[in-house]
């Protein structure tokens, strides 16, 4: 089911990528092997390790309310090799799977009506079991570890186990990875 998974992720972000492409994101490794991505291209020193089309509106701020809000965001690789961070989305509580795979946030059916979300548009998307029917929506507020966001594009699919947070809202961050640990930290 977990390899299930993550090709539906990879499958959506493939699938997604021209809907809301307004620009790339690099994925650049330095010469000390730090992961870093940024709107620009890797510098020359640096390896390119992959390159998204971004896809968010919405802008990562932090929360006012929270004396952590302007402080970087530290994710733990777990056991599996992925990255989990806590969210709420529309005030419920959930976790999400930081998915560099997924241009879009993506989130699971039940979960997306619990939170209140509507299906703005449907589509039909080809995966590796079959097309499934799904659709898009818009998040009003989404809370990422202690950062805001508002107005984020999503994904609502059918049989998706966990939430993914994708490319759209990961690019509003500065993002850097070694050593096991992700760091979030707002752009300035």
């Amino acid at each position: 089911m977990k390899k299930f998974s993550n090709g539906f992720a990879l499958i959506v972000g493939l699938f997604m990528s021209p809907v809301w492409a307004d620009g790339l994101v690099h994925k650049c490794k330095d010469p000390q092997g730090k992961i870093i991505y940024q709107a620009s291209p890797c510098a020359r020193s640096d390896v390119s390790v992959a390159t998204w089309a971004e896809q968010a509106q919405a802008v990562a701020q932090p929360d006012g309310g929270d004396p952590q809000s302007n402080r970087t965001l530290v994710l733990k690789q777990q056991g599996n090799g992925h990255y989990f961070v806590d969210g709420v989305l529309n005030g419920k509580p959930l976790n999400f799977v930081v998915d560099t795979g997924a241009s879009v946030v993506s989130i699971p059916r039940a979960t997306a009506y619990a939170a209140n979300m509507s299906c703005k548009d449907m589509a039909l998307m080809q995966t590796a079991n079959g097309t499934s029917s799904v659709c898009t929506a818009i998040i009003a507020r989404l809370k990422v570890g202690h950062f805001l966001l508002k107005d984020v594009n999503a994904m609502i699919v059918p049989n998706l186990n966990q939430p993914l947070l994708g490319m759209n809202v990961l690019q509003q961050f500065r993002i850097e990875q070694d050593n096991g640990e992700m760091r979030l930290s707002p752009k300035r």
